[in-house]
C-alpha cells in the first residue's frame, strides 16, 4: 500500500482498490447522509462523477486497519478549475489565471464516534506532503456548515466577512440559485456591529478553522445546498501566503515516515 504519512496510532494512505473506494463512500454516506441529513443515495454509498477523477486518501488506525476518516484530492489548474466540484456552485472566473498546480479537497469527513485530534493532524500532514510533492500553489474546497438555516451562523458569517474575505482579484462570484450573502451586520445606526470572535469560532466547522489558521480566505456568501443539507462556503489557501510559523508546524507534522509502498 502507498502510505502518505504514519504518525502515532494513525496512517494516511491512498485508496488503491475498488474495495478501498467503497469503504470511503460508505463512510461518507454515514457522515453526510445518515448523520448529516443529505438526500439518500442508492446502495448506501455517497458516490458521484468526481470520484473517478480524484485521489482518495484513507485515514486508518494502524493496529486494526479501521477506517476513521477520508477525503479526496482533485488535481487541477486555473485553466481547468471550471471542471472542479466547487465550480458547480461558484463562479470561479477570477481564479482561471492562477499560475501553477491546484488541488481541490473534497468530501472530508471523520467517523462520528472518533474525537481524537490526531486524526485531523495526520490528514493535514498528508495534505502537506501532497502539496510539497506536487508543487501545489493553491488549495481550495467547500467548507460546510450543518443544515441550511443561515440564522444559526450569524457570528461566524460576520467574522468571515470582516476578517477573511477573498482578495478582489481572486474572489469567487455567485454561481448557485440559492445563496446567503453575508457581511458584517449593521447596527441600526449604520455602524458596524462588533464581531464576537469567540462565538464565531465556536460555530465554525473544524476544517474551516484549519483553513483560516493557514491564512485561508472565503467567498462573500454561503451556498444553500438542500441536496447535502449544508451551507457551504468556498475556501481557498494560497500556499505562498501561509504564515511561516504555521507552515513550520505543518511540516513538523508531515515529517514522519517517508512516503513508501508497504
Amino acid at each position: 500500500m502507498t502510505v502518505l504519512l504514519a504518525r502515532g496510532r494513525y496512517r494516511a494512505r491512498l485508496a488503491e482498490t475498488a474495495a478501498d473506494l467503497r469503504a470511503a463512500q460508505a463512510l461518507r454516506y454515514l457522515v453526510f447522509v445518515e448523520r448529516g441529513g443529505a438526500r439518500p443515495r442508492t446502495g448506501g454509498l455517497d458516490a458521484d462523477t468526481f470520484d473517478d477523477r480524484c485521489q482518495h486518501v484513507l485515514i486508518e488506525k494502524v493496529a486494526e486497519g479501521a477506517l476513521v476518516g477520508c477525503f479526496r484530492l482533485l488535481a487541477t489548474t486555473g485553466a481547468g478549475i471550471s471542471d472542479s466540484y466547487a465550480a458547480q456552485h461558484y463562479d470561479l472566473t477570477r481564479l482561471t489565471g492562477f499560475a501553477g498546480p491546484m488541488s481541490e479537497i473534497g468530501r472530508f469527513c471523520i467517523r462520528p464516534d472518533v474525537h481524537d485530534p490526531d486524526v485531523l493532524r495526520v490528514a493535514w500532514g498528508a495534505i502537506t506532503r501532497h502539496v510539497d510533492a506536487n508543487a501545489v500553489g493553491f488549495l481550495f474546497g467547500c467548507a460546510s456548515f450543518a443544515g441550511i438555516d443561515p440564522s444559526r451562523y450569524g457570528a461566524a458569517f460576520d467574522l468571515l466577512a470582516a476578517r477573511h474575505s477573498a482578495p478582489a482579484t481572486l474572489a469567487p462570484g455567485i454561481g448557485a440559485m440559492r445563496v446567503c450573502p453575508f457581511g458584517t451586520a449593521r447596527a441600526p445606526s449604520g455602524t458596524a456591529r462588533a464581531v464576537d470572535a469567540a462565538a464565531a469560532m465556536a460555530q465554525m466547522p473544524p476544517l474551516l478553522r484549519t483553513y483560516l489558521a493557514m491564512g485561508g480566505w472565503v467567498s462573500d456568501h454561503a451556498v444553500i445546498d438542500p441536496e447535502m443539507n449544508t451551507l457551504h462556503v468556498f475556501t481557498g489557501v494560497e500556499i505562498a501566503a501561509i504564515p511561516p510559523a504555521r507552515a513550520r508546524s505543518l511540516r513538523m507534522i508531515a515529517g514522519g515516515d517517508a512516503v513508501a509502498a508497504q
